[in-house]
């Protein structure tokens, strides 16, 4: 080997964050041979959050790269099928009902001479069906509690682009097992001491003894244990544009007929939102609120109420949430992945993405034992934009509200005032359709511009449009993926179907 190459990387923490990245690393490096020795740390008296994940749909490409089999990680996990999420109650009730949309994966490139969203504005279809109903195929799967899935579709692949809902205790159990199957050793340890060295990590101190390493990886969570002790003043918080800063998690169990949806829901709460995440096993819900204006037992309260009276509450846990992120996600020979690297509020189901991005940078910024500044100045530049991409994102699902029900959703429409890039792009979207070259250039790419069209004309953003088209040539798009949901339809599998087929041992999937 190479006298400069990489030949130990120590990850202290496990969860999501560190067996991802344990997983992705081994494959790495060792996929051929063994050639850089990989050990994670965690303490079994530390536990994992395991409120229920939600994901993105480009994490089905890391499992598969991993070479992990879908059908028995959806078993492991508990997991079902995600085509989107269904927002409630963000805006204010028109005619007396509840506001709604759906922010799916998936958009249809119909069109020729105008796109289909562009036809959709001059069209003016909004005066009788949402944006997402017009212009995907999975509002109608969504609909009918259909998933993407075609009973002969190979693993990772379906009708349109998918996510899952994953127990996140039962993940990363899962994965800790497939990593220490594929070579990566498991300490259970605690750490005591963090020796530092000139700038570097020298070595952990544990309860199991003293390890050294070419490179350390936090993943140690909100605490951030090894990234901490190498500079002070290394955290940017998003709290101005992000306020939401508590959350409250329950486990429920299902009622007699209700099976699992495909689909998260997101429903805006007096002082935040609050999220129905579906299992095989349970329902993971939440409550996502500001602190300044309700405390804990109110926050649970509100839950509860949401939920139903007649809920089955099987567990709750109240979290505190450090949204922002670090200043240098990478100092010395460590590196920060996950929430030890920065938190951005769950929103949109970016945190096992974040974890996906924060490994896979490694891969091509991990080059040598003697790592450049430039280097290290690369990494952090690009996961500062990433996260900076992101909470715009986020903050354009809560400026655009009209609610003014509480001091809450008044501050919420005045967030944008904090986001300056985002606040000249919705003053150029009430002239335009919103388009790839207005977000050209960004970090996110998980969130282009057919994620921005769906907020915007979700919630009534619409652009004022001025130019001459056929309505014909126009009604010939709708028309055609009107055809086109009927077909999806047609060869899809209701998700109670689906799922069957890969946990027959779950009552709660037939309604038992």
């Amino acid at each position: 080997m190479n006298q400069t190459a990489v030949r130990s990387i120590t990850i202290v923490g496990g969860g999501s964050s560190g067996w991802m990245t344990a997983l992705y690393l081994n494959k790495l490096y060792n996929h051929q041979q063994s050639q850089v020795a990989i050990r994670l740390i965690e303490s079994k008296d530390v536990g994992i959050l395991g409120v229920g994940e939600a994901t993105v749909h480009s994490i089905r490409f890391f499992f598969a790269a991993m070479g992990l089999d879908e059908a028995e990680l959806l078993r492991e996990t508990n997991a079902t099928l995600k085509t989107g999420i269904l927002f409630n109650n963000w805006m204010q009730p028109e005619n007396g009902v509840m506001h709604q949309y759906f922010h799916p994966f998936e958009h249809q490139p119909l069109g020729n001479i105008l796109d289909i969203s562009t036809s959709w504005i001059l069209r003016s279809r909004h005066l009788f069906e949402r944006y997402d109903q017009g212009v995907s195929l999975s509002a109608a799967l969504m609909a009918h509690n259909h998933c993407p899935k075609m009973p002969d579709s190979r693993p990772y692949e379906g009708i349109t682009p998918y996510g899952y809902h994953l127990d996140a205790s039962a993940m990363a159990r899962f994965l800790r097992r497939k990593a220490v199957q594929a070579g990566v050793k498991h300490i259970e340890a605690l750490v005591q001491e963090v020796v530092v060295e000139g700038g570097n990590i020298h070595s952990v101190m544990t309860d199991k003894g003293e390890f050294s390493s070419d490179i350390f990886i936090d993943c140690s969570g909100f605490k951030g244990l090894l990234i901490e002790p190498l500079k002070a003043d290394n955290w940017q918080s998003f709290q101005h544009q992000l306020p939401c800063d508590k959350a409250v998690a329950m486990q429920v169990a299902y009622r007699d007929q209700q099976t699992p949806r495909s689909y998260t829901t997101a429903t805006a709460l007096s002082h935040g939102w609050a999220w129905e995440i579906d299992l095989t096993s349970r329902r993971g819900s939440g409550y996502v609120y500001d602190s300044r204006y309700i405390d804990k037992a109110q926050a649970e309260q509100e839950l509860r109420e949401h939920l139903g009276d007649d809920v089955e509450v099987l567990k709750t846990l109240h979290l505190d949430m450090k949204v922002g992120c670090r200043k240098e996600f990478w100092l010395g020979n460590c590196i920060a992945i996950g929430l030890s690297g920065g938190f951005i509020e769950p929103l949109e189901s970016t945190g096992l993405h974040l974890i996906n991005v924060g490994a896979k940078l490694l891969s091509t910024h991990i080059n040598s034992r003697d790592i450049s500044q430039a280097t290290r100045d690369s990494y952090n530049r690009l996961m500062n934009g990433v996260y900076d991409d992101l909470k715009r994102f986020i903050v354009l699902h809560y400026c655009l509200s009209d609610r003014d029900d509480s001091q809450f959703w008044r501050n919420a429409q005045r967030s944008v005032d904090y986001c300056p890039q985002l606040s000249q792009q919705l003053q150029t979207w009430q002239h335009k359709t919103c388009e790839f070259m207005d977000l050209a250039g960004g970090y996110a790419t998980t969130f282009t511009d057919e994620n921005y069209r769906f907020i915007l004309y979700g919630m009534g953003h619409y652009p004022s449009l001025h130019m001459p088209f056929d309505q014909a040539s126009c009604d010939q798009i709708f028309d055609r993926l009107q055809s086109m949901s009927q077909r999806a339809l047609q060869v899809s599998m209701p998700h109670e179907r689906f799922l069957a087929s890969i946990h027959p041992e779950k009552q709660c999937i037939t309604g038992a």
